[in-house]
């Protein structure tokens, strides 16, 4: 997930049309999949902004998910929105347990090593299939695991600063 402006957080995009009757497909960031269509506004980038767009219902669809939007009753009025980003206002989202963090709170924070090398900042954040990896850039990019307790050592929202366990010339 990225944040879209102060107010927003892009959750997920038009990424093509199912059947004949305004349905779409959405390439969705949540997890699992199907929570996407759970939100509701949800927020369409267009061009005058994020405006707000009611979602009449949406399910899973194989490996995918397909919804319909109000007003958007055919085809033709979907082909409309194909491309665009799906945001959510960050109040939709819900509190966070202790230690967990969303990715679009983690972007942006300073990276400091535990012997206080600073490292970069966070400029995005991606799944594999072990753990979630910060991707860090400074005077160089670096992939760093997100492991808790082992390699983060700390996170620190209101300094914007996450401390870890990482050689600095790795």
């Amino acid at each position: 997930m990225t944040e879209a402006g102060d107010q927003f957080i892009i959750v997920g995009r038009i990424s093509g049309l199912y059947g004949v009757r305004g349905w779409v497909r959405v390439y969705s960031h949540t997890e699992p999949r199907e929570n996407i269509v759970d939100y509701r506004p949800w927020y369409l980038q267009g061009a005058e902004g994020w405006q707000p767009c009611e979602v009449v219902e949406g399910r899973r669809h194989g490996k995918g998910v397909v919804a319909r939007l109000a007003g958007y009753d055919d085809r033709t009025a979907a082909a409309a929105l194909l491309g665009r980003d799906i945001a959510i206002r960050r109040d939709q989202l819900p509190e966070t347990a202790e230690d967990e963090y969303y990715w679009t709170d983690l972007e942006g924070l300073e990276v400091v090593t535990t012997e206080g090398v600073e490292l970069g900042r966070v400029d995005h954040l991606f799944a594999t299939g072990a753990n979630d990896v910060l991707v860090v850039r400074g005077e160089r990019e670096r992939l760093i695991p997100f492991v808790q307790g082992q390699v983060i050592r700390s996170i620190d929202l209101a300094a914007g600063r996450i401390e870890v366990d990482w050689d600095p010339d790795f």
